[in-house]
């Protein structure tokens, strides 16, 4: 393994300048062994390093992981607070910090002095990731310089008329505002604090993006289909996508067409260009995004499984890790490893979706398996089908330390002409050779 990824460990050397080649080494070693591919191993390790210098960093652009950054921003709230830390209580401050392109939460562990309202320059900050986004972190080690006033927008605009597009709210933004579609909604009965509740759930669109929604308070005569305004709506982060949640501090005004929007429910619903994966691979996750491309490898674990039937949990040998022995449930499901040429996704069918590209329902793959007296025929059957078939993908992406995965909601067998993507594939060769 070494020869092969000496090259990139050279490249990984010259891009990061003081970062030792030892440790670059050491550190991608270590991705690669947990089956991060390798472009999106040299991704993280240039997010890592490539941060090391101070730099100066938009709200939005806040990721898990940079060190030395400088932001400048209004502090919109802050509140003192007391927390144990290593066995000692010690006093915090905590709020809101604010610019242009987004609203983040932060922490300083120093007393700093800072108010409501000011604008201010904050040197040598970092970022940790915090109930699953980035929180910006600073204290006596960083430097505080108050700026002119004018130059941010005052408290009110940031937190209620800065619309953003859908695709524009990332997870570093706790406060969101926009214009969007509704595409479904649903009500839920949940149990909140002993009392039963029902919210408000759906999905919102517009021309760049769509993303989940969930509404704790009431929303009138809004309904799938209507053009909503809201302001000041708080962002929740679940598997990295950001979820809009409607609470008593949001605005949520109906809107009429009268004006020019460009979207519309069908415009909207039309299934999307496939996205190259490399640019799936950027996101901590990403919501209804569709991609395509070969699949290289069926991966174990894919075919006949038990479940619980309390949890739904994968059990081995009729024994689930909370619920102990059970009496399983029989499932069938493919997980693979999806290529475009640009990256892979770790790609996850349930038993419907698998059984379409398959070719075979579960019924069946149960006679196969009593009749040949072995688990696996089916997984080995599965990698005989499948192995180097070309599809179509759409679900949600998310990202952890083994890469990133994509559990489908709808899989399918492009129409166009094998000739076609043949074609395009020689011309991307190209470009690749000409650059």
């Amino acid at each position: 393994m070494d020869e092969k990824i000496a090259p990139h460990i050279e490249e990984l050397t010259m891009a990061l300048g003081d970062i030792g080649r030892d440790e670059i080494s050491r550190e991608l070693k270590k991705l690669l062994e947990y089956r991060v591919p390798l472009n999106e191993a040299k991704r993280m390790l240039k997010n890592k390093y490539a941060s090391s210098s101070s730099n100066c960093v938009n709200v939005k652009d806040l990721s898990p992981g940079l060190n030395g950054i400088e932001v400048t921003g209004r502090i919109i709230n802050i509140v003192e607070k007391t927390v144990s830390v290593k066995g000692e209580q010690r006093t915090i401050f905590s709020g809101t910090l604010g610019d242009e392109t987004g609203i983040c939460s932060f922490t300083c562990w120093d007393d700093m002095s800072l108010e409501p309202g000011a604008a201010i320059t904050i040197k040598n900050a970092y970022t940790r990731l915090w109930n699953n986004r980035p929180e910006l972190y600073f204290g006596k080690r960083s430097t505080i310089t108050y700026i002119d006033e004018n130059i941010l927008p005052d408290i009110e605009e940031m937190s209620h008329s800065n619309l953003k597009k859908l695709e524009d709210i990332v997870p570093a933004d706790v406060l969101a505002s926009s214009v969007a579609l509704i595409v479904e909604m649903y009500h839920r009965d949940i149990m909140l604090k002993g009392q039963e509740v029902t919210v408000v759930e759906g999905v919102l669109a517009d021309e760049t993006a769509k993303l989940p929604f969930t509404s704790w308070v009431s929303i009138g005569n809004i309904d799938i289909g209507d053009y909503i305004r809201f302001e000041g709506a708080s962002v929740r982060i679940f598997r990295g996508v950001p979820s809009i949640n409607f609470t008593e501090a949001t605005s949520i005004k109906k809107i009429d067409q009268t004006g020019y929007i460009p979207f519309t429910m069908e415009s909207v619903s039309r299934v999307t260009a496939p996205l190259p994966i490399e640019k799936v691979l950027e996101k901590e996750g990403m919501f209804d995004v569709t991609v395509s491309g070969n699949l290289i490898s069926i991966r174990s674990g894919s075919g006949l499984i038990e479940r619980c039937p309390l949890c739904n949990r994968v059990t081995q040998k009729s024994t689930c890790r909370s619920h102990g022995e059970v009496e399983c449930l029989t499932d069938m499901r493919i997980k693979a490893i999806m290529d475009d040429g640009t990256g892979a996704v770790h790609l996850m069918l349930n038993r419907e979706l698998s059984e379409a590209v398959y070719g075979k329902n579960m019924y069946d793959a149960e006679k196969m398996s009593r009749n040949s007296m072995s688990g696996d025929i089916v997984f080995e059957d599965m990698k005989k089908v499948l192995t180097g078939r070309f599809f179509v993908a759409r679900g949600n992406s998310s990202k952890n330390e083994f890469g990133v995965s994509l559990v489908a909601k709808s899989v399918w067998t492009p129409e166009e002409d094998l000739g076609e993507r043949i074609d395009r594939l020689l011309e991307q060769i190209d470009q690749g050779c000409d650059n």
